[in-house]
């Protein structure tokens, strides 16, 4: 195997034997596979359109397939085999609908449009070794790079765009893109400007299914509203949910209510209690834990039923392995699995079965939803307060969290952050400093929780405001973002902001190792991307 998708891949440069996230060589392999499959189908796609032909079931089916080779989603062999075939299935009835249309057989160069997979796991990991990241070496390097970094973009839009669709928001623009951009990873005389101009796009196209995203959760459940979120635990039975779906939460609540359970979220579900329509229900209590690298301990310790919704999960405990539950792309072998009937009536009744809270415990609090529309609620009194000095600068330190020594950084970066500052935050990086008592500038938070890395948007929306009543380019504002990454969605995010022209972020705990020293150099000198160095040297030269 070999993959360096993640921030913490081993020693920086590659996992070869085993993953970090816990994949093994087979999974890791398979997983390559299918990426392959799904070029072959996008190429196949693409030739649909042409024609007339385009298939919205095979559409929704690419951002499934590629949404279930990001970190932390399926560990499961024998569904990635089953999705291996399911994208043969789709290539090959999309065939005979060009062919019905055209009056003739689909024409296309041998490679994954044309290959027959193996019917055994066995032969499918042998398959798969062949069309790995290294099986493209022979390319120049900086070209190689951009092409594995579009498709970890790729990847991400594909988990936004998914997430979307659940709720019923979709754009072809979208799906036509993605089949583009996997198609254009197998044009072996692709130039480096071409892939550039394709990761850029790659940028804009999540962008605009960040947007879809954000319409899809503020239509379906309202706009979040400031809400204090308890971290103790209320006695009586109890449900977790991990993950990121706010559908599948909608679902859980629905489906427990008036059963005596209380539902609590984990990770980055944390935000879902600021949406009007969830915090509704009235067992709908509060959060347990922290973030998904913690999981192993804390899920050990929570006594009721877990559910893991999207990407995140670690290889359970044997403590914990029988009380807890997959749905949607996520899967780890011998677990079991909700499927699309979305009936967690197994969940509810571990839930009842195991223990529960048996006393009541008081661990504080915190604030959430602090999104693009309660921030620009008060966006007149935030002027006022950076006109008047009172609020000298903003800082955006946010993205994903990990395990490495080095991400207590951004508790330190936020600890040191001067009284006069304020700090913008979403995605699980929160969690090195979500607690953090930072007080207020005359009401106004220091400390402001814009939600998930779903809500990146939001962000981004909050920027783009506040830059149109400063009447200022984003790159003026009082704001400077310090980032943190370990997977594909953040990549995607990355990508959305260099597409923007967002210059002078600070991106760690170490950079990416799918990146060349020549592609590095590329966006140093065009956006000047830094590296994360110390919280003191870091806060000098942004502050002075």
């Amino acid at each position: 195997m070999f993959c360096y998708q993640c921030e913490q891949t081993a020693a920086g440069k590659g996992c070869t034997k085993f993953g970090v996230c816990g994949k093994s060589p087979e999974v890791a392999t398979l997983q390559d596979l299918l990426i392959y499959s799904v070029k072959g189908l996008s190429q196949v796609a693409l030739e649909g359109r042409k024609v007339g032909v385009n298939d919205p079931e095979v559409n929704r089916f690419t951002c499934k397939a590629m949404f279930a080779t990001l970190t932390n989603v399926n560990f499961d062999q024998d569904r990635l085999q089953a999705l291996i075939m399911e994208t043969m299935r789709h290539r090959d009835e999309l065939k005979k609908k060009i062919a019905t249309k055209t009056g003739g057989n689909v024409s296309l160069a041998e490679g994954p449009a044309t290959f027959t997979p193996d019917q055994t796991i066995e032969g499918l990991v042998k398959q798969g070794e062949k069309v790995g990241i290294l099986a493209d070496h022979g390319q120049d390097p900086d070209v190689h790079s951009l092409t594995w970094t579009l498709t970890y973009g790729i990847k991400g839009i594909s988990a936004y765009a998914d997430h979307a669709a659940i709720l019923g928001r979709e754009d072809d623009a979208i799906y036509q893109f993605l089949q583009e951009g996997l198609a254009a990873t197998l044009n072996r005389g692709a130039t480096l400007e071409g892939m550039l101009g394709q990761v850029m796009k790659a940028g804009q196209m999540n962008l605009r299914a960040m947007e879809l995203l954000d319409t899809a959760n503020t239509a379906t459940y309202g706009d979040p509203t400031p809400t204090q979120v308890p971290l103790g635990a209320k006695q009586g039975k109890a449900i977790l949910v991990s993950g990121h779906d706010l559908k599948d939460l909608e679902l859980i609540l629905k489906q427990s209510q008036d059963k005596g359970i209380n539902v609590y979220t984990h990770g980055e579900m944390l935000p879902t209690h600021a949406y009007p329509k969830l915090k509704a229900y009235p067992h709908f209590y509060g959060h347990y834990g922290t973030a998904w690298q913690n999981q192993r301990r804390e899920f050990a310790e929570f006594p009721g039923a877990i559910v893991m919704t999207t990407n995140c999960i670690q290889q359970p405990q044997d403590s914990y392995r029988d009380n807890i539950f997959t749905t949607g792309l996520v899967g780890w072998p011998g677990l079991r699995h909700i499927g699309d009937d979305k009936d967690f009536t197994p969940v509810i009744e571990k839930a009842l079965e195991l223990p529960g809270f048996t006393t009541e415990t008081d661990k504080g609090s915190v604030t959430v939803g602090f999104g693009h529309a309660a921030v620009m609620s008060v966006a007149g009194k935030i002027v006022d307060l950076v006109k008047t000095g009172k609020i000298r600068h903003f800082f955006l330190v946010g993205g994903c969290d990990g395990s490495k020594q080095a991400r207590s950084y951004y508790t330190e970066f936020v600890e040191k952050v001067p009284k006069d500052c304020v700090v913008l935050t979403l995605a699980c990086g929160k969690f090195k400093f979500f607690d953090k008592k930072l007080g207020d500038i005359e009401g106004i938070p220091r400390l402001l929780d814009i939600g998930q890395c779903n809500d990146a948007y939001s962000a981004i929306q909050i920027a783009v405001a506040l830059s149109k009543v400063f009447n200022v380019g984003v790159n003026e504002l009082p704001l400077s973002m310090v980032l943190s990454w370990y997977e594909q969605k953040a990549v995607s995010i990355l990508l959305t902001l260099l597409s923007l022209g967002i210059r002078n972020m600070r991106l760690g705990p170490s950079l990416p190792a799918f990146l060349t020293p020549n592609v590095l150099d590329y966006l140093v000198k065009n956006y000047n991307i830094m590296p994360i160095t110390t919280p003191d040297a870091d806060l000098k030269a942004i502050l002075g």
